[in-house]
């Protein structure tokens, strides 16, 4: 479980294709205090430590993470947000994100307001309760953001300097692919609301 809060965004130093798998090796400042079979957010798609080398570490992208989220379309020197699983004994500053990415999403407006950013997200919703509400959160390659001007198929996220700064933000641009993650609490509500209202609800009778 993840809080969507950015620790750092790494580069990737090394790309390695094996079937269909992907190996992704990255530079990252906190990798002695990694471990083997560790998990870690990486543009919000949990994965698991499988190697390490000095200053950086490698983990592996099966075909159905590939299919499903734009780690495939990386290239070395990049940067992928990451994020270190979220401590019990601590304070969660984003919201509840499990690292388990729904979809992908372009990127086709990123606008200037004094100092902030308004980046605009679109994307084909792959079920039904795929969704944002205003004011809701949504985790965006990892990062916990609150949604503004919420769209059956698009919405809008505020980005403050801070967080451009420390996460891949400022590598996104018109066209980027990004991750989505939509709020866990949202999905099973969306979900038993439809099934509660779906002609084939069983009747309940006294």
């Amino acid at each position: 479980m993840f809080s969507g809060i950015i620790e750092e965004a790494a580069q990737i130093v090394m790309l390695e294709k094996d079937k269909d798998n992907l190996h992704i090796t990255m530079k990252c400042s906190f990798t002695d205090e990694l471990k083997i079979d560790q998990s870690i957010s990486h543009n919000g798609v949990c994965l698991t430590v499988v190697r390490k080398d000095k200053d950086t570490y490698t983990v592996t992208a099966i075909r159905e993470t590939l299919e499903k989220s734009n780690l495939g379309l990386l290239k070395p020197g990049d940067k992928v947000n990451l994020e270190r699983s979220s401590r019990l004994d601590g304070r969660l500053d984003g919201h509840m994100v499990q690292g388990h990415v729904d979809q992908t999403a372009v990127c086709t407006e990123v606008r200037e307001a004094g100092g902030s950013w308004y980046y605009t997200f679109e994307y084909e919703p792959l079920q039904d309760d795929y969704m944002t509400v205003e004011k809701g959160s949504v985790s965006v390659n990892g990062v916990s953001l609150t949604v503004v001007n919420s769209q059956p198929k698009s919405f809008q996220v505020a980005i403050i300097p801070f967080t451009w700064e420390v996460t891949n933000f400022h590598q996104i641009k018109e066209g980027t692919v990004v991750n989505i993650e939509f709020d866990i609490l949202g999905k099973y509500i969306a979900k038993i609301v439809k099934q509660m209202f779906s002609p084939s609800a069983p009747l309940k009778g006294g």
